[in-house]
């Protein structure tokens, strides 16, 4: 098998192998499973069992503790222990509290013993008898286990409220009981008052525990609250010692000899543990075990069988094939030894191999029908193959002898990246082409012709050959192919100009349809890109008789030459359109006549570039390949468009530059005007009748308008400069102090003294007489 390591037949033995295995792996799922179920039953099983022994037991404990307590709050005894009484009614008070206990006796029947011990007389309270300490001592529980010292000690000393264990005289064997000890509280004067003890025989809970069914293979310990073992029925101290320790550390059993379960007392501080040996315990699960190896056992010999007989079965026909494929020339290729690979390698050579002669001929097929179809079209009929024969060769269909083209530019390829991004312009344009080449053939296809496409002078061409019908038909039918082409390439963002020649009769009449065609498509110039252009629509025939005038007189390229002067480019602009409107709005226009249109309108801008006195302006100059784009451009809308944008840029110069024009003379105008109005007021400033008013009828302007303009220019309104200037003049007068103040008023223009005065405050800060003494 190591040998074969590389075979077929070692695969599938693995193979096989792993997936039985998975049956196997889910019996040991289903065996863990189930154990911890058995298991979890087993645990709850002896888990309810330990509750039953809880409560057998905690039942007993209530009576101690309740026994316990009403012994503590016996009235005679708090009378006894804290009253101070004659020690004569203190025994009396003590003889009529043993008469009582006998009542507690009869009432709690399973109470062995119970008594109280009396510190200040040394003595212990029985039911019916009080004796000395040590006397009662010796009655109960002088069985050899303890001293008198030592038992004094550990009631005086112990933990209140504390199970313990003492002797009892009258114990079956072991002669030990469980004790509860409570110490009463201590009188006004600190002093020890007793101890109430209440005891049980060990027997009586053991007799308890063995009466539940299903204890027969366990041991049951009761322990305090130090973890000291109170009662235990384990034979084995060593197993007793583990099991203590593992109590007292927290942790789980970790001995296979035996399980441990343990559960709190639900009315004392006292904990119940359960030893039931591993044996015992999982006698239930070992059946489960066995059987679950036996059937593993069982699968996997089975398994080994059936993998051996369906390997040896299947590898049969593996042989047979290598065989049929094997020869010397691929016999090395079999080293690695696996018959899989060897004939997946064989056919997949073979496969490449016919792959890669059908994509040859296929390459091949169709740049010969690329040529045919080209030499077709360009009239070239040289063929040594007669062209039905060759349609038929190259699977096209001859449904007639009546022809047509259809001639396809895209405009806007590079729109694919945005489509498609992460191609390259070459891939970019193979992708269009083949885009329009599998719609166009299906949409003639569709109309029951036959479509053939090819390129041609960076063009899509479609030949069409017609089904029967009339050739009007087909005319509508060519213009229906285009429109939902140019449609259903809108989603790829692909813009088409179409150009449709005209319908005719056999294979000499495809070279007319395609030059036909090709002419429709120079009219693009006129009509403009995204259109669908028939040869029918632009056709000149000579018999119609058509007058193709000419619509550009002098006198209206003079007025567009005055209109941008003036920097009025609506004008201009809209004369232009109305020039374009009447040339191109005509039913056929010669693509010459167009041409020499738009030259005129470029030798127009020129001119009137010129009249503006900028000949080697900022605007040619800022714009040297100009008319360049123009001319560069494919249809009269782009012209136009190129036209229209300079317009607004020459209009805008000649517009700012006439504006700085008028702009410098009205500057001019408006100093000599302040200079004549500032003439007027010095030659007048004494006559009371000047105002802003007469001022302006003097000027014959409007008095604020006037106002307005003379405070642009100098920064002072008039009546500020014609108050300033009469208070100048006054300061002079009033320095010469033989004239007064009311004179000095008149002789500036002011009727009123108090004018003057309030004017003169105003400008100056202080009065005219103020000033004058100043002087």
């Amino acid at each position: 098998m190591w040998q074969k390591r590389k075979s077929v037949v070692f695969t599938w033995i693995v193979s096989y192998s792993v997936v039985l295995f998975v049956p196997w792996l889910i019996s040991l799922i289903i065996y863990t499973q189930s154990s911890d179920a058995l298991r979890s039953e087993i645990h709850r099983a002896n888990d309810s069992l330990l509750k039953q022994a809880r409560y057998t037991i905690d039942t007993q404990i209530d009576l101690m503790k309740r026994l316990n307590m009403e012994i503590t709050w016996n009235a005679k005894l708090q009378s006894l222990m804290y009253s101070t009484k004659s020690q004569g009614e203190a025994q009396f008070t003590a003889y009529q509290l043993a008469k009582d206990l006998l009542t507690y006796q009869t009432s709690y029947a399973t109470v062995d013993e119970f008594y109280v011990t009396w510190e200040q007389e040394g003595a212990i309270l029985r039911s019916g008898n009080v004796r000395e300490l040590e006397t009662a001592f010796n009655t109960i529980h002088a069985t050899g286990e303890i001293s008198y010292g030592q038992w004094l000690e550990t009631i005086r000393t112990s933990t209140s409220n504390r199970f313990l264990l003492l002797p009892h005289m009258d114990a079956l064997y072991p002669k030990t009981s469980i004790a509860y000890l409570t110490h009463l509280p201590k009188d006004l004067n600190g002093r020890v008052t007793g101890t109430v003890v209440v005891m049980t025989d060990l027997s009586r809970f053991q007799e308890a525990i063995e009466s539940i069914s299903g204890f027969s293979g366990g041991q049951v310990l009761i322990l305090n609250q130090a973890n000291e073992v109170l009662m235990s029925n384990l034979a084995d101290a060593d197993v007793q010692d583990k099991v203590v320790r593992q109590l007292a550390g927290g942790y789980p059993a970790d001995d296979e000899d035996f399980e441990l379960l343990s559960i709190p007392s639900s009315v004392s501080d006292l904990k119940y543990a359960l030893v039931i040996p591993s044996r015992i315990f999982w006698e239930k699960a070992e059946y489960v075990r066995k059987f679950t190896y036996a059937s593993i056992a069982i699968s996997l010999l089975g398994a080994g069988v059936l993998t051996w007989f369906f390997v040896r079965r299947n590898y049969s026909p593996i042989q047979e094939l290598v065989r049929s494929v094997t020869d010397k020339s691929v016999h090395a290729e079999r080293a690695d030894g696996n018959e899989l690979n060897f004939i997946r390698r064989a056919i997949s050579q073979t496969k490449n191999e016919t792959e890669r002669m059908a994509l040859q001929l296929k390459l091949h097929q169709h740049a010969l029908r690329s040529n045919m179809l080209n030499r077709l079209l360009k009239g070239r009929m040289d063929s040594l193959v007669p062209y039905e024969e060759a349609f038929e060769s190259f699977g096209m269909k001859q449904l007639s002898e009546r022809f047509a083209t259809i001639l396809f530019v895209v405009e806007n390829a590079d729109n694919l990246a945005s489509v498609l991004p992460g191609i390259d312009g070459d891939e970019r344009r193979k992708l269009a082409q083949f885009i329009l080449t599998n719609v166009v053939e299906e949409l003639v296809g569709r109309h029951d012709h036959a479509g053939y496409v090819t390129e041609i002078d960076d063009m899509m061409v479609c030949l069409v050959n017609f089904s029967e019908g009339e050739v009007a038909e087909f005319r509508d039918e060519l213009r229906a192919i285009a429109t939902e082409a140019q449609l259903f390439l809108v989603q790829f963002r692909l813009d088409l100009t179409i150009s449709i020649g005209g319908v005719h009769e056999g294979f000499a009449g495809i070279a007319d349809a395609y030059r036909e065609a090709v002419d429709a498509m120079e009219y693009k110039m006129v009509r403009g890109k995204r259109e669908i252009i028939t040869y029918d629509d632009i056709r000149i025939d000579p018999a119609d008789n058509l007058q193709f005038g000419y619509y550009y007189p002098l006198q209206l390229e003079q007025q567009i030459i005055n209109w941008i002067k003036a920097g009025d480019v609506g004008e201009a602009a809209r004369a232009m359109d109305e020039i374009m409107q009447r040339n191109f709005n005509k039913p056929v226009v010669t693509l010459t006549l167009a041409k020499c249109l738009i030259f005129n309108l470029v030798g127009t801008m020129v001119k009137a570039i010129n009249e503006i006195g900028d000949g080697e302006s900022s605007i040619l100059g800022g714009h040297p390949l100009w008319m360049d784009k123009i001319i560069a451009c494919d249809t009269i809308q782009e012209m136009r468009g190129e036209l229209l944008a300079l317009l607004d840029e020459v209009c805008a110069f000649a517009a700012a530059k006439r504006e700085k024009s008028i702009s410098q003379e009205r500057a001019e105008s408006l100093r000599h005007l302040a200079a004549k109005v500032i003439r007027h007021i010095e030659e007048h400033y004494d006559d009371t009748s000047l105002s802003v008013n007469s001022l302006g009828e003097r000027f014959e302007l409007k008095g604020s308008y006037l106002s307005k303009l003379f405070r642009n220019e100098t920064g002072e309104g008039l009546p500020d400069y014609i108050n300033k200037l009469r208070i100048d003049r006054a300061k002079r007068m009033i320095r010469d102090r033989g004239t007064s103040i009311a004179d000095v008023a008149k002789r500036v223009g002011y009727n009123e003294a108090a004018t003057f005065i309030r004017v003169f405050k105003k400008y100056e800060g202080i009065t005219p007489g103020k000033f004058k003494e100043m002087g």
